[in-house]
């Protein structure tokens, strides 16, 4: 089979279209199975070249190219080989430059998986060029903010952003580019909370409390944006029950207005055990703790606890209790 698969990846940078497209959809079938995966990954040297280049074909060859990639760059040896091609690069090029909404989806897709590995990360962050860091994953943002489907059925081309956020958000650099107040990234993001994508809401959730390990230095920048921090962490770890006039006297209006009237619950509990996690790291820092008092923080947590019956979740609301309450207990 050796000879015979170097032979179809031979085919990939034929000059005709038509021996391409057969070539490309023959390797998308046989990414779709360990069976076929094991034999192009020993071949990754002859298999990815022509494979990174097809995407910047035609949407008929760049589509099946893209969708092989993703297959293969499952394996991070993969994604790592994809990556020193230049892959990240071209992917955003292709991504802007033309105007196939599902080859644009796929291409998103591909930077999902090549941003699990800190090289892809770095490579989307585009650190060491002082000039045009950050660029691409502003301009990302944007398109996953601007591009949210009123139509649950519809496509959504940009929803795997949620993924890349999530993925760069591991790595100081992009904790640092999405934290910086000029940029605004995270910021823009939090507005993806009230989307009703499942796969939007959980990664934006996740970047947020992956920014939070960055509150013993950046807590300033983190409460800048207190306005929209304190709903996207609080409102899901807050129960179901209607707050009562006292309590939201003690609240800015953005929590107070939504906790005064019944209201949708967060189901997923990854989500409110990330809010908590969240919470628990900016509460770390004093100036957290204080932040999170001057909100009626606390009183939120204690009714959120009542109402929760995940485990897990539990165990995080416990954790964060145990925290505020020892050093209120310290401080008096």
């Amino acid at each position: 089979m050796g000879t015979e698969l170097e032979e179809l990846l031979g085919f990939l940078s034929a000059t005709s279209l038509q021996v391409k497209k057969a070539a490309v959809d023959i390797v998308r079938g046989l990414t779709g199975s360990d069976d076929g995966l094991g034999p192009l990954a020993a071949r990754a040297d002859i298999a990815l070249p022509p494979l990174a280049r097809l995407i910047r074909g035609a949407p008929e060859l760049a589509a099946p190219a893209a969708e092989a990639l993703i297959n293969l760059s499952q394996d991070p040896a993969m994604a790592e080989k994809l990556i020193a091609l230049g892959t990240v690069p071209t992917a955003l090029d292709v991504l802007y430059k033309h105007g196939d909404p599902n080859l644009s989806r796929l291409l998103v897709m591909l930077l999902a998986n090549l941003t699990q590995v800190d090289s892809g990360a770095r490579a989307l962050l585009q650190i060491g060029d002082d000039k045009i860091e950050g660029l691409y994953i502003s301009k990302l943002v944007r398109s996953f903010c601007r591009s949210s489907p009123g139509d649950s059925k519809a496509e959504d081309t940009f929803e795997h952003v949620a993924s890349v956020l999530v993925n760069i958000s591991k790595v100081e650099a992009g904790r640092k580019i999405l934290l910086e107040p000029k940029r605004g990234l995270l910021k823009q993001a939090i507005c993806q909370l009230d989307s009703s994508n499942p796969l939007r809401k959980k990664g934006v959730s996740g970047t947020i409390r992956n920014c939070c390990f960055e509150a013993d230095n950046q807590l300033q920048n983190l409460l800048s944006i207190a306005e929209f921090l304190w709903p996207a962490l609080l409102l899901p770890v807050a129960g179901n029950k209607v707050y009562s006039e006292q309590d939201i006297s003690k609240m800015p209006l953005e929590l107070g207005n939504a906790l005064s009237h019944e209201r949708e619950p967060v189901d997923d509990p990854e989500i409110r055990k990330q809010s908590l996690e969240a919470l628990y790291l900016i509460s770390l820092q004093e100036a957290g703790r204080r932040a999170l008092w001057s909100v009626n923080g606390p009183q939120i947590l204690q009714v959120g606890y009542e109402d929760e019956e995940d485990p897990k979740v539990m165990e995080a609301y416990e954790l964060i209790g145990s925290l505020v309450v020892s050093n209120v207990e310290a401080e008096q």
